[in-house]
């Protein structure tokens, strides 16, 4: 199967310098005064947890405040919500929750990327157990729109 998670190669492979840059740059980092929703998901089995806050104008979200205890491709894909979610539609985002998903599992192209960030995580594809590392803040944004 090639690299390992945890055994240099694919570590390098998933934490790579843009996915670390895009983590630290925390985009949205924090939670928001008067958020008009909000949502908070948990991944039992790692112990990352995800909180959404959102503003709402509209069907379009004005603002998007986020708060994760979790591993950086967590930290890096709440950082792409919180950078590109600001003045999407509801339908907007829930495409690109699902194309996170397809790219994950191997049915989208990175270069198909909705937001140029999303093409950082392909190589988690070949991680299965870290899926839900990158998924975790979409779905946290998909319940803090329903």
């Amino acid at each position: 199967m090639g690299a390992t998670e945890g055994g240099g190669g694919g570590e390098t492979r998933l934490y790579h310098e843009a996915i670390v840059a895009l983590a630290r740059a925390a985009h949205g980092e924090g939670r928001l005064e008067g958020a008009t929703a909000s949502a908070t998901v948990d991944n039992p089995l790692c112990g990352d947890r995800v909180t959404i806050d959102l503003v709402r104008d509209g069907s379009s979200v004005a603002e998007v405040g986020q708060r994760v205890r979790g591993c950086l491709l967590c930290e890096a894909a709440a950082s792409a919500i919180g950078r590109r979610a600001p003045g999407c539609s509801g339908d907007e985002l829930a495409a690109v929750s699902e194309w996170v998903r397809s790219m994950l599992a191997g049915t989208a192209a990175p270069e198909d990327a909705p937001w140029p960030e999303l093409a950082l995580f392909a190589p988690v594809r070949d991680f299965r157990s870290r899926h839900v590392c990158v998924t975790l803040p979409f779905e946290a944004l998909e319940k803090a729109l329903t």
